[in-house]
């Protein structure tokens, strides 16, 4: 399947569980700006090492270096038929920035899927990911609170910038059995799973 989708979703959604199964139903890698900026990390390119001090400092990469790395990805051979992009873009300046890249690269997205879930719910998962995984940042409630405020103001408005340019979008409810939102997915995609 040749497809560009963009895959939605405040933190605690349930993006990257789904990112993981929908890459083989798609056909397509699964490119995700927290996986890329692990990898510079850890094989200590300059990039990363950017990276690294930037994160250190509870900042977000700058659009500029998440645009470059997203450019080079989608670039490679795997990504030529398709790609489900997961953490970018964040804002609509990303986003019109990714609609360029597509289009050098003579395609466009074809869908966005928003990934939905209450905010007490995302809240707990958070913090039983926090407790389960040690994981700093998602075991203080101020940093969840933060964390989804800067998802509501920041990356909510692509949704409405994809429903402007006329994206199929497709509404998914994040709650239940994990095999149960992949099906809602794969059936708004209209993929067999």
């Amino acid at each position: 399947m040749s497809r560009f989708v963009v895959l939605f979703g405040p933190p605690g959604c349930g993006k990257g569980t789904q990112a993981a199964r929908l890459k083989d139903a798609l056909g397509v890698p699964h490119i995700s700006t927290g996986d890329m900026f692990r990898d510079h990390k850890a094989r200590r390119t300059e990039l990363g090492q950017r990276v690294e001090a930037i994160l250190a400092a509870g900042q977000l990469v700058p659009d500029g270096v998440t645009n470059d790395m997203v450019r080079e990805r989608l670039g490679r051979d795997d990504a030529r038929k398709g790609a489900l992009l997961d953490g970018y873009p964040r804002n609509t300046d990303q986003a019109e920035v990714l609609d360029g890249i597509l289009r050098d690269l003579g395609r466009a997205v074809d869908d966005v899927v928003v990934i939905e879930v209450p905010r007490k719910e995302l809240i707990d998962r958070l913090v039983k990911r926090g407790k389960d995984s040690g994981r700093a940042d998602d075991q203080d409630p101020k940093v969840i609170e933060n964390r989804l405020e800067v998802y509501r103001a920041q990356s909510e408005p692509c949704i409405g910038y994809y429903e402007r340019t006329g994206k199929r979008l497709h509404r998914i409810a994040g709650v239940g059995a994990v095999d149960e939102v992949t099906g809602r997915i794969l059936g708004a995609l209209g993929v067999k799973g």
